[in-house]
């Protein structure tokens, strides 16, 4: 039995790591670098970082506080934001990244998917699907932050980055996000029946019964989380031992 990943997520603007709820009201978290030494230690399976005003600003990724963060890993490590071309996944790579997560880019020209899995190999790239729902729409896709809605369809779109090569999908529920009442289960299962590849659910981790449930009733591969970490509101190896006790499969 495969187990289930616990995934912290450092969301970082301007250097520091930071947390809102539905993508607002952000609220400063901490160091990135010391976040991630805590949390490797802590016994956390990967750690996701995002720059999350990259795309909107226009720029790269911040390599140098990526190669920072890298040095204090020993698990494996996926950074996303900003990226658009083969040559700015390489340098992530080649500082320390194990994965990058790519969004914006990829909905703006979806044969960036199979170039970079291509390149690469699929098991390094991450499509990071942001999702809205809508009573008329039903979930839509978001992109540049969580600013601009794409109107496609959400499983539709997780379907198609699979099928051009991605190794896993990041699904965040807007909804849901920094809301803290639990992960969106309607959404990550649709997906996660969908594709055939591993799929990661974030946006309203509260509890650790909210992780339980992602994974028994949405089948999620991996469940990720912020505030609940970076607050201290509850531990990595806390949240272990009762998805253990759950009958969950995790590595302790």
């Amino acid at each position: 039995m495969l187990t289930k990943r616990i995934i912290p997520c450092l969301d970082v603007k301007d250097g520091r790591t930071v947390k809102g709820v539905r993508f607002e009201g952000l609220r400063d978290a901490g160091d990135p670098v010391a976040l991630a030494a805590r949390y490797a230690r802590e016994g956390a399976d990967e750690l996701v970082f995002l720059d999350i005003t990259a795309t909107n600003q226009k720029r790269a990724t911040l390599v140098a506080l990526v190669r920072d963060v890298a040095r204090e890993l020993d698990i494996p490590f996926t950074v996303g934001g900003g990226i658009g071309t083969v040559s700015d996944v390489e340098a992530l790579l080649m500082n320390g990244a194990d994965k990058v997560s790519i969004n914006s880019a990829a909905l703006a020209r979806p044969e960036l998917i199979d170039e970079l899995a291509a390149r690469f190999g699929s098991q390094c790239i991450v499509v990071a699907a942001d999702a809205r729902y809508h009573d008329a729409d039903g979930w839509q896709i978001y992109t540049r932050a969580g600013t601009h809605n794409t109107g496609r369809d959400a499983v539709q779109w997780c379907r198609e980055a699979a099928d051009r090569g991605a190794g896993e999908i990041l699904l965040t529920s807007m909804s849901n996000d920094g809301t803290k009442d639990g992960f969106a289960l309607d959404i990550t299962g649709a997906v996660s029946r969908a594709v055939t590849i591993p799929v990661v659910a974030s946006g309203g981790a509260g509890s650790k019964q909210d992780f339980t449930n992602v994974f028994q009733q949405a089948h999620a591969d991996a469940g990720l989380a912020a505030s609940i970490f970076h607050f201290g509101e509850i531990g990595i190896r806390e949240l272990k031992e009762h998805l253990r006790q759950d009958g969950i499969a995790v590595r302790l």
